[in-house]
This record gives structure tokens, sequence and C-alpha cells, in this order.
């Protein structure tokens, strides 16, 4: 099966946090105001409206303000399946091949795709006009994640060096922070950089001109990004079947972390959801590489479904690319894919210059 497409049943109401109960059910109607059978060769979700999982905790009360202004989009966001993201008879098709194992895609502002080849220590780019591969940078410190800040420049993590670098036009590397054992980062629009530590167990902040700082810590993070508007910061946890959500300060900090994009589905084969790089587009929605594929959620933290792997193998990271920036860019193993879709994922840094 191609695509999982996740149908939501139910409205917020059943649910006081965002989570949903993998239920298959085929052929038959699923309650009298969804009368509709569901299609045999459908995922989908229903919210715990039966009380079988505990939901309600005691919560700050600013943390539920915070909740609230999250949910608030659920109004309008309605369901959002996967065939408003897929193109029908468009699947993955190879970009690069040929690689030890390939990791942090980031787009520019034209749409070309940088990625790293982990082993052999290069950093690539792959044109938005043309699909001809290049390396730009020979030696990155065997960078992991990669990411456009704002004025430009290209942000790396050297796993080797335990270094978070900045890259100019000429390649010429800028170190921002050094001890660090980042595997992947952001940037905010005031050049803040947020960089995921998995072995340390934390996320660091890295201030323009300041020094390091923990923000986030007592769980494994792995991907990370920022939802559109930069109001919060989402990191992916590689052990849990969920996603992090933080409120974004305007002074760079982070507060009220808790669990909010769930459930991470798990295959039956793995213990944990292996969740990784991440991206959003221009609607909202979240997309998170795991071991079931890339899954999506809605703005409101509801699944959306899961899009096959183009390969079986494990899914690093992904990005919005090319000169319209409507495609799919997914970092798998050895290979770069990249796959056409009806929406577009405007980079994080041209989306704060004109839209902000």
């Amino acid at each position: 099966m191609q695509i999982l497409v996740a149908t939501f049943l139910g409205g917020l109401r059943c649910a006081p946090t965002p989570g949903y109960a993998l239920r298959p059910l085929r052929g038959r109607p699923v309650s009298r105001s969804h009368p509709v059978p569901l299609h045999p060769r459908i995922v989908h979700w229903t919210p715990h409206c039966d009380g079988s999982t505990p939901r309600r905790r005691l919560v700050k009360p600013c943390l539920v303000v915070w909740l609230c202004g999250l949910w608030v989009t659920a109004a309008v966001a309605q369901d959002m399946p996967l065939t408003q993201v897929l193109i029908d008879g468009e699947g993955w098709e190879v970009a690069a091949d040929g690689y030890g194992f390939t990791e942090g895609p980031a787009a520019d502002r034209d749409g070309n795709v940088f990625f790293v080849d982990v082993p052999a220590s290069r950093i690539l780019k792959i044109a938005a006009t043309d699909g001809k591969v290049t390396t730009v940078v020979e030696d990155s410190g065997k960078a992991s994640g990669l990411f456009f800040g704002p004025e430009g420049k290209l942000y790396a993590c050297q796993s080797e060096t335990k270094k978070i670098v900045s890259y100019d036009a000429s390649g010429h590397a800028s170190v921002i922070a050094d001890g660090i054992a980042g595997n992947d980062l952001v940037v905010d629009r005031k050049g803040n950089v947020y960089v995921t530590d998995m072995p340390g167990r934390r996320v660091w902040l890295v201030k323009p001109g300041g020094t390091p700082s923990i923000v986030a810590e007592g769980f494994q993070p792995n991907g990370i990004t920022l939802t559109l508007d930069e109001s919060t910061l989402v990191v992916a946890d590689w052990e849990q079947p969920h996603l992090w959500a933080f409120r974004h300060e305007t002074d760079g900090g982070l507060r009220f972390g808790a669990p909010y994009y769930r459930p991470v589905q798990v295959p039956p084969s793995q213990k944990q959801p292996g969740s990784d790089g991440m991206t959003v587009d221009d609607a909202g929605r979240l997309y998170v590489c795991t071991h079931a594929g890339l899954q999506v959620f809605d703005p409101t933290g509801r699944p959306c479904g899961a899009i096959a792997k183009p390969q079986d193998k494990f899914l690093s990271n992904v990005i919005f690319g090319g000169p319209k920036f409507d495609t799919l860019f997914v970092t798998c193993s050895d290979k770069v894919y990249r796959r056409t879709t009806k929406t577009t994922g405007t980079p994080h840094h041209l989306w704060t210059d004109s839209k902000k």
C-alpha cells in the first residue's frame, strides 16, 4: 500500500489532549453521526471518546492557555487527508544515489537542495533547475543536520568535531559553538540556533555571540523544527510515540514542553518510532520521518496518515525544494528521493522574510 490515509472522526471535545487510537474498522458504519462505511484499504484513527485511555491531567493554567492557542486552528483546519498532498500516479523517484548514508536536507532560496553524505564527510547540492548533483563542501566534519538561516548562511552540526558551524556562499565555515554533539538543528528569524544532542538527551540554544545553554532535556531528541509563525518549536523523540511541542518565547527561551503530535505510529517489527527529521508545509502540516514512513500531522496535532518509504531502509530527514517548493525530498540510507506534491513548503528563512 503506497498511502495510509487517516480519516478523523469526532471533534476535539472527545479528547482533552490530542491523541488518537489506531482502530482498523472495515466495511461498517462507525457511528450514527458517521454512517459511511470505511474503505477497506484505509487505516482509520478514531479519538479516545470511550474513556479507555486516561487523558485528563493537572496542568498549569498558562500551559492550558498556550495549548488552547495551539488548538484554536481546529475550528478551521477540519480534516486534512493526504489526498490534499499527494498526486495520483506520482511516486518517489531517485534524485541522488551511491552514498554511504544521506542526511540533513535543506533548501536555499532558489529551491536547490543540500544534503550530507555522513561517512564521506561531504555536503552536496541537487540543483533545482536540472537536478545535477555537485559537491559544495569536501570536508564537513561529518556533518549531519543542515539548516539555512535568515541571512542565507548554511548551518551544520559537525558530529566528528562536535562543532556547530555556518557556511557562507564561498563554503567558508565559521564556528558558532564548540563541544556540542549535535544531531539536527533549526534557526529562528533572530538567528537563535537550536540543536538536538541525542547522546546528552538535551536541546541546546546558541544565541548569536552567546554561550550555549540547555533549554530542554530528559528525553532523546532527534529532529527539530519550528512552526511557520515561530510560536512553537517541535522536537522529535526517538523513543516515544509522540513529538514534543514547546512555546517559543521572544527571547529565544522555551516553555511548557509537552507531548503534542501523537500518536506517532510504531511498526510491529520495531520497539520505538524512530522519529527523526521534520519539516512543515505552507498549510501548517508537519512531516516527520519514522520507521513507519513519512508521517504527517495537521496543525492541531492530529495524524493525517503516513506516506510509505521509498525503499525499505532508514528514513532520516525531509524538506521541500525545487523551483516551486512543491517537491518533497527525503534522505533514505544511500539515496535521496523526490516526489512532487499538490502543496508547497516554503523554506523557513524565506517564509519569515516574506510572510511574517
